[in-house]
């Protein structure tokens, strides 16, 4: 029976764990002006936005009240895309409503 060769075992190759960072996220936000309706706020909200009528009436109403409000918070290339759709539909419609990227606050665990 042939004896093993220990120098071999030494050779060992380790692993290096790359830890990937998660991407920056971006708020879209909604500004309120005096032209825009409330319905249509709420339209935008439910269709670019995907979010339930009771949800988007929240939103909506922060808008009003407070000037301003956050419709959702995604990764860059999408939080430009629903902005430019938000636009896109607000213009169709000749509404003056603003809609803009920001980057979110993280966390630092």
């Amino acid at each position: 029976m042939p004896e093993r060769d220990y120098e071999l075992d030494e050779q060992v190759v380790t692993e290096s764990k790359t830890r990937l960072q998660k991407p920056p996220l971006y708020k879209v936000l909604l500004h309120n002006d005096d032209f825009t309706t409330m319905e249509f706020v709420v339209y935008v909200l439910q269709t670019v936005f995907g979010l339930p009528e009771a949800e988007a009436f929240h939103i909506m109403l922060k808008v009003h009240l407070e000037g301003v409000g956050v419709a959702g918070i995604y990764t860059y290339e999408v939080a430009e895309m629903k902005a430019a759709k938000v636009l896109e539909l607000a213009q169709a419609r000749e509404y003056p409503l603003l809609c803009t990227v920001e980057e979110a606050e993280t966390d630092n665990d």
